[in-house]
C-alpha cells in the first residue's frame, strides 16, 4: 500500500513511518526538515512541505492509496489553526486526486470533559486544568475534526489520552469516545493508526486509543509536563 504520513518527523509519526516500512508498504514521510529524519529504506521518500500549502500537499497526496496524519502541536502553542489548515488542505488534496481513506490524529480533550467513571478529583480538578491549558489547541482539532467530517472521505479520527513512551505494542483499547482511561502510549497509537489505515477499520467513526498496562503514575507525569511548560 501506498501510504503518505504527516508529521512523520514527530514522535509517533516516526513510529508509524517504521511500522509501516517493516510491514512493506510504500511509505512517503512529509517533514518540515526532511534533512533531519533518522529513516532510511527503499520503500521510503521523504519529503519536505509546508501543511499549510495547499499546492505542496497537493502534490505530495497524488499517487498514494491512504493518507496518515500524525500533526499536532504541544502545550501552549501559539499556533492556534495549525490543525483546521492542514485538514483543510489534506482534504483538498485528497478529493481532488480520488485519495479516499484517511486516518486523523486529534486528542481525547476534544470533547473538553473528562469521561463518566473518573475520579471525582480527576473531574474536578486535574480535568478542568488540561482543558484549560489546551483549550486553544482543542477547539482547533475540533473545528479540523468537522472539516474532516463534511467530507466525502472515508476517514477515521483517532483521539490518544496522555501520550507517553513505551516498548513493545500492548493490548490496547479502541472505542468510541468518552473511554475511561488516561494514556496512551506512542507505539499503540502508531499500530493503531497502521492497522485503520491498512485494514479500514471504523470508517467514518472518531475512536479514542487507550493504553492499560504499563501506563505511568499520573501525577508524576503532569508535574513534570508542569514543569516542562514553565
Amino acid at each position: 500500500m501506498r501510504l503518505v504520513i504527516f508529521g512523520a518527523n514527530g514522535r509517533t509519526g516516526r513510529i508509524a513511518t517504521a511500522q509501516a516500512l517493516a510491514e512493506g508498504h510504500d511509505v512517503t514521510a512529509v517533514a518540515r526538515r526532511p534533512e533531519e529524519f533518522p529513516l532510511e529504506d527503499p520503500r521510503l521518500t521523504v519529503v519536505k512541505a509546508d501543511v499549510r500549502d495547499g499546492a505542496a500537499v497537493d502534490r505530495v497526496v497524488a499517487g498514494h492509496d491512504a493518507v496518515i496524519s500524525t500533526l499536532g502541536v504541544p502545550y501552549g502553542s501559539a499556533d492556534t489553526t495549525m490543525a483546521t489548515e492542514a485538514v483543510g488542505a489534506i482534504v483538498g488534496a485528497m478529493t481532488a486526486h480520488g485519495v479516499r481513506r484517511l486516518v486523523m490524529v486529534t486528542s481525547t480533550g476534544v470533547p473538553m470533559k473528562p469521561p463518566p467513571g473518573e475520579t471525582f478529583f480527576y473531574r474536578k480538578v486535574i480535568a478542568p486544568w488540561l482543558v484549560k491549558l489546551g483549550r486553544p489547541l482543542y477547539e482547533d482539532a475540533a473545528r479540523a475534526e468537522e472539516i474532516v467530517a463534511r467530507s466525502d472521505l472515508d476517514w477515521t479520527v483517532v483521539r490518544p489520552s496522555g501520550l507517553f513512551d513505551r516498548d513493545g505494542v500492548t493490548d490496547y483499547t479502541v472505542g468510541p469516545p468518552q473511554m475511561v482511561g488516561r494514556f496512551t502510549s506512542r507505539r499503540d497509537l502508531a499500530d493503531a493508526l497502521i492497522r485503520e489505515a491498512v485494514e479500514d477499520r471504523n470508517p467514518r467513526a472518531v475512536v479514542e486509543v487507550i493504553t492499560t498496562e504499563g501506563t505511568p503514575n499520573l501525577y508524576r507525569m503532569l508535574a513534570k509536563e508542569a514543569l516542562h511548560i514553565g
